[in-house]
């Protein structure tokens, strides 16, 4: 129990966090969308590696709608038509990347399964917050923390709330439905607009970066930026940044995230 008495909360954020979605998910059903539909576009890692500064799938697909690039691709030059177009893409995107979720091509982040199953049995409460497609999410969850560990969680994803990260709407309306202090809240993101998302709804935010993140500074205000959450039988916990009392020795165990939130106690 945290100082409030209360149980304590684990928010994840769900591309990135739970598994390696973005560039082995995402970006290829991206792609592969763009290709059925005719479009004369295909983006790069680094490409995409841009487009994540932008929240939202749908949104990252508006951006492309130059007046030159609608000219060359014979789109629509009124703002109702490209809306049709961007929701006819963003739905064929989200059906192809369910399929590579359920034919297990996308792979699991390190040590969430196994930190999920710790909370799971210590009663934590756990939610997902991400700006993906609803269905999407509970795909990539379901994929990951297993079918006993799902019914545990509550998501907030896609279009439920008018602003996307890194304006803190999903964090602040996971925290109202849920009924929960923020004091008693940790969040899990791994994208500095993720960080700014949790900090502006006033929780604190451990960031699981990847390998990728050599930038420290990124992550300025996070408690704890890591590569990973780690496992003890496989990757090792990299730090990148530090502003807490937790030091992790190879990987994260619940009783570090207790002590992030700042509570104290049997795990």
């Amino acid at each position: 129990m945290t100082a409030t008495g209360a149980p304590r909360v684990l928010i994840f954020d769900c591309d990135g966090v739970l598994a390696d979605t973005e560039f082995d998910g995402h970006l290829p059903a991206f792609n592969a969308t763009f290709a059925e539909f005719g479009v004369p576009l295909r983006w790069s890692r680094q490409t995409y590696r841009e487009l994540l500064r932008i929240g939202g799938g749908k949104e990252r697909l508006r951006s492309v709608f130059t007046p030159q690039f609608v000219a060359e691709a014979g789109l629509p030059a009124d703002d109702e038509g490209q809306r049709t177009v961007v929701a006819a893409w963003h739905r064929r995107k989200s059906e192809l990347f369910r399929q590579l979720v359920l034919a297990r091509q996308i792979p699991a982040r390190p040590g969430v399964y196994r930190i999920v199953s710790d909370a799971v049995r210590a009663g934590w409460t756990l939610a997902v917050a991400s700006t993906s497609a609803e269905a999407s999410v509970r795909a990539v969850l379901e994929s990951v923390v297993g079918s006993d560990n799902v019914r545990h969680f509550k998501v907030y994803a896609g279009d439920v709330v008018p602003r996307k990260k890194p304006a803190p709407d999903i964090y602040q309306l996971a925290v109202r439905d849920l009924a929960v202090d923020p004091a008693d809240v940790l969040v899990i993101e791994d994208t500095p607009n993720g960080l700014r998302a949790a900090l502006a709804a006033g929780l604190r935010c451990l960031v699981t970066a990847g390998d990728d993140a050599a930038d420290g500074e990124a992550f300025e205000g996070a408690a704890l930026a890591v590569t990973s959450l780690g496992d003890p039988d496989g990757e090792r916990v990299r730090v990148i940044r530090n502003r807490s009392s937790v030091t992790p020795r190879g990987w994260l165990e619940l009783g570090d995230l207790a002590a992030l939130i700042g509570g104290h106690g049997d795990e």
